[in-house]
């Protein structure tokens, strides 16, 4: 929940100045350098535009936010969850190509990580479920098996 809150908030800063000029501005300055090294910009021939990268960025960290934190099927929320660690790995990425320093880059690692858990953590929860219902049918096919036996022993 708290995640996918956190991506909303930071998709909103991406979106709007309304909730913080400063960082609004800043965001703007450094997805006009981000444009710039997009992967395959230049093998392509084609410029990313810096405010439809910024805003649609935004927007995708909105959705997914809200994916995660409202979306009932655990596929939905993997889903998004994939996203947005597609969407920081492109941020990490972009760090990397324009030779930020670090402290600029730990956020989008520390994100990358948290995302990257919530997966793993997820998996284990499904792979648990998957065990404890395959161990009920079996108990259940016990349970059955010893009726049987007995109506058997019984009918002898």
């Amino acid at each position: 929940m708290l995640l996918g809150a956190f991506f909303i908030f930071l998709g909103a800063l991406k979106v709007t100045p309304r909730l913080s000029r400063d960082l609004h501005k800043d965001l703007r300055t450094e997805y006009a350098k981000y444009a710039k090294v997009f992967p395959m910009a230049k093998t392509l021939d084609f410029k990313v535009p810096s405010k439809y990268y910024r805003r649609a960025v935004g927007v995708g960290e909105i959705v997914c936010g809200l994916m995660l934190m409202l979306a009932p099927r655990r596929s939905v929320k993997n889903a998004a969850n994939i996203a947005l660690a597609l969407m920081k790995a492109l941020n990490a990425y972009s760090h990397w190509a324009i030779e930020d320093e670090f402290e600029r880059t730990a956020p989008t690692l520390v994100f990358l990580l948290m995302l990257g858990c919530r997966l793993v953590v997820d998996w284990q929860v499904a792979r648990r479920d998957r065990l404890e219902e395959q161990e009920q049918l079996e108990q259940k096919e016990l349970k059955q098996d010893k009726k049987a036996a007995i109506a058997s022993k019984k009918e002898q």
